[in-house]
């Protein structure tokens, strides 16, 4: 992503999920918010995203206080609201309808000066799921350093 400064990011997403499509969406949120998200004050853990009546929000996000409010600080936790496209609410809308997809946000940046998250259609992985990746991904590493040390002997 040219031109745009990654604030935080779901790490664990990608291990406790398949992702199976991403969509880029802004952010309605409140002056200190956006404060707080420069300094990055942010985190998308165990957050997750729901749509109701049409529009899609964004819920367990936390964005810390900001520090140089005079008055008026925002709630850490609460709910905001995700800008997306009609026809893109509505194909997620039937999307999540399916048996065990949800919307995960996978990371929060600043692009152009907005701020973005990247959500995330996902379904749930299971243990076994989990614990083959896992494996896969020791093998591979396994095989990169039998690369490197055929390479230096």
């Amino acid at each position: 992503m040219q031109g745009s400064k990654i604030i935080c990011q779901n790490r664990k997403a990608r291990h406790d999920y398949f992702i199976l499509d991403e969509y880029e969406a802004g952010m309605v949120l409140l002056g200190t918010e956006v404060k707080s998200l420069r300094l990055g004050r942010a985190n998308l853990k165990d957050s997750y995203a729901t749509i109701r009546g049409g529009e899609v929000f964004l819920c367990n996000m936390h964005i810390g206080a900001c520090p140089f409010a005079a008055h008026g600080n925002h709630d850490p936790l609460r709910t905001r609201k995700l800008l997306l496209h009609k026809d893109e609410i509505k194909r997620l809308t039937g999307k999540v309808k399916e048996k065990g997809q949800s919307l995960i946000p996978l990371q929060v940046y600043f692009k152009e000066g907005k701020a973005k998250v990247t959500l995330a259609l996902a379904k749930g992985k299971r243990k076994y799921d989990k614990r083959q990746a896992i494996r896969k991904r020791d093998e591979e590493r396994e095989l990169r350093r039998e690369k490197r040390n055929i390479r230096k002997g």
